[in-house]
């Protein structure tokens, strides 16, 4: 069982729902992340999603944009991503890691070294934006070799058989994108996301993470209630560009962040 499953199993026997930080690797200098990853541990994360810098993140607003951004300046590679989590997993063998980013940097690696290179770092799962399940069967097939679990996005607008097609092709949860649009853009709507959740639940039992648009304890809380996981990003990622140059200051507010919305979903 994949370090994904067994979190994921545990907590539902528990009856809680995980939380899921987002944070780009490289953001916003290179040595902080390692740091970065241990505080939101600390602070009741019980899966990171560490993001691969990359020039055009489609798929996010400008919080996240401007995080890539900030981590291209120091030239933070794919490689040296996969190198941040080998750090981490020197005092930390349990948290799950997936990787969130685009296809072109693990086209430029390679899918059979990236998902070697990836498995041997510590990675446990990889989220690629921009690859469907139908035109993803290469990278699919070399991540299952190396026991990597795959993730996919559903949308608000996603069919029932495009969920079902999804869901066949995910493993450890799906990422439910609880609004149109990117990331950091929409306040999201609870009920609406609890009648989705409800769709894909009638497809698979696969656990079902939701992001986009979850700021605070109370929409975090929120969500817990109905989802298996709580995806947070951009005020994780905004909290880190609004004291830039105080690395102490930002440790201490995502702690402060991420130990609220604990609380709440666990209260």
């Amino acid at each position: 069982m994949s370090r994904i499953k067994a979190v994921m199993s545990q907590l539902k026997s528990d009856s809680k729902s995980a939380l899921i930080p987002y944070i780009t690797g490289g953001d916003p200098e290179p040595g902080l992340t390692v740091e970065l990853m241990h505080e939101l541990v600390s602070a009741g994360a019980d899966i990171i999603e560490l993001g691969i810098p990359f020039s055009d993140p489609m798929a996010d607003g400008p919080v996240i944009q401007l995080a890539c951004e900030r981590a291209l300046e120091h030239n933070v590679s794919l490689e040296d991503v996969l190198s941040m989590v080998s750090t981490f997993r020197q005092t930390d063998s349990n948290t799950p890691v997936v990787l969130m980013g685009y296809l072109n940097p693990v086209v430029t690696m390679g899918y059979s070294q990236f998902a070697s290179k990836a498995a041997e770092a510590g990675v446990d799962g990889v989220l690629v934006v921009d690859l469907p399940p139908e035109e993803g069967g290469k990278l699919l097939a070399e991540m299952k070799k190396h026991d990597l679990d795959s993730v996919y996005l559903i949308a608000p607008t996603t069919t029932e058989d495009r969920i079902e097609a999804i869901c066949e092709a995910s493993s450890g949860y799906v990422y439910y994108v609880s609004v149109k649009g990117v990331t950091g853009s929409a306040s999201l709507d609870v009920d609406s996301v609890a009648e989705k959740l409800a769709v894909i639940r009638g497809k698979s039992d696969i656990p079902v993470g939701v992001g986009f648009g979850i700021k605070d304890a109370e929409s975090a809380a929120a969500v817990a209630k109905v989802a298996d996981g709580v995806i947070v990003g951009s005020v994780l990622v905004n909290t880190i560009a609004a004291n830039i140059n105080d690395h102490e200051a930002i440790k201490s507010k995502i702690y402060q962040i991420m130990s609220s919305m604990r609380q709440a979903m666990d209260a």
